[in-house]
């Protein structure tokens, strides 16, 4: 483990490979699973907010199971996630040309929203640990669905971190992806 500031990184996002394979995996993170993506309380006023952008690219399913559940639902241990179709693909999930992908991003991509996708989407496979006192934790999540992406990763020699550095940025700012840089040298030497 790594202490950077207030939050403790698992030395695996530096030291493991991950590459998202999408034409080997097909989304189907999108779509397995015990329960929807986490997300942080003020994303679902975004979800809520933006459906008008994003609702056109939504399957029927993932359109009545928004309606039905919500934007989001708490799951067992009490975290909000998002609602599921069937309690398996996500809400927000659609299929193009065979791969399983997300109707927010979509928009985001076609311009029709500034919210790219719940940040935990964007973040993984990190997965974020919330402590008591504030702090955070970035552990490195090993799904058997994404064997490809770790392959992936292998071969290019990609980091998990390198890998997700726009979402990392995109959450923890600039300084704190340099902070990891500076980690993986300490750590080479």
């Amino acid at each position: 483990m790594i202490e950077i500031d207030d939050k403790i990184v698992s030395a695996d996002l530096l030291r493991e490979c991950f590459a998202c394979d999408l034409g080997q995996c097909k989304g189907i993170c999108c779509v397995e699973g015990n329960a929807g993506a986490p997300l942080d309380i003020e994303e679902v006023d975004v979800l809520e907010a933006e459906y008008p952008n994003y609702r056109p690219y939504m399957t029927a399913a993932g359109i009545a199971a928004v309606e039905r559940q919500g934007f989001m639902v708490v799951d067992e241990e009490g975290d909000y996630t998002t609602p599921l179709v069937d309690d398996a693909q996500c809400a927000y999930a659609y299929e193009e040309n065979g791969v399983t992908l997300c109707a927010i991003e979509k928009a985001w991509a076609e311009g029709r929203t500034e919210f790219r996708k719940p940040i935990s989407c964007h973040l993984y496979p990190i997965r974020l640990v919330r402590f008591s006192n504030g702090g955070v934790g970035l552990n490195y999540h090993r799904w058997s669905v994404c064997a490809s992406a770790r392959e992936c990763g292998k071969k290019r020699g990609v980091p998990v971190y390198k890998a997700l550095k726009e979402p990392i940025i995109r959450r923890f700012g600039e300084e704190f992806y340099r902070a990891l840089e500076a980690a993986e040298e300490l750590l080479k030497n």
